[in-house]
């Protein structure tokens, strides 16, 4: 193991209390540190952790606008469109309606579901905050012609 990687678990992990702990894949992914990600992956992190607000370590990735944190994540078969239990945004609403384009896109690209709603109904499409969001969501939804 890396000095930099044990220095990091050593730091944010050892000293955590137990009853408010942030788990380290989703603290990793909150942080862009994709080198600790990969190292938990690699030793067979849970992917169905989520945090005190019931959301995955995707949905932390797509916070720390770790484009680097989501790939490792998808590779490594995390449920892309996981729903909060609370809300039902997925990772794919919660970054189309805080404008992070290249999340949207990069989601997009790896088969996120742009149809699933919250519970007041709303998609990742109704929630659109900027004009290329919009346009890569609608780009998404439209039948894929054959040839």
């Amino acid at each position: 193991m890396q000095p930099e990687i044990t220095d990091w678990l050593r730091n944010h992990c050892a000293s955590v209390n137990q009853n408010e702990a942030v788990h380290p894949l989703i603290l990793a992914c909150q942080q862009g540190r994709s080198d600790i990600v990969e190292y938990l992956l690699g030793r067979g992190a849970d992917l169905n952790v989520t945090d005190q607000y019931g959301n995955n370590a995707l949905w932390a990735a797509c916070c720390g606008q770790s484009i680097a944190c989501i790939d490792a994540l998808i590779d490594a078969g995390i449920d892309i469109d996981y729903q909060n239990p609370d809300s039902g945004a997925t990772a794919l609403i919660f970054a189309a309606s805080s404008g992070r384009e290249q999340i949207v896109e990069r989601l997009l690209a790896a088969g996120a579901n742009p149809d699933l709603k919250i519970h007041d109904d709303f998609t990742a499409l109704d929630l659109a905050s900027t004009r290329n969001i919009l346009k890569l969501l609608l780009t998404s939804s439209q039948p894929q012609s054959t040839q």
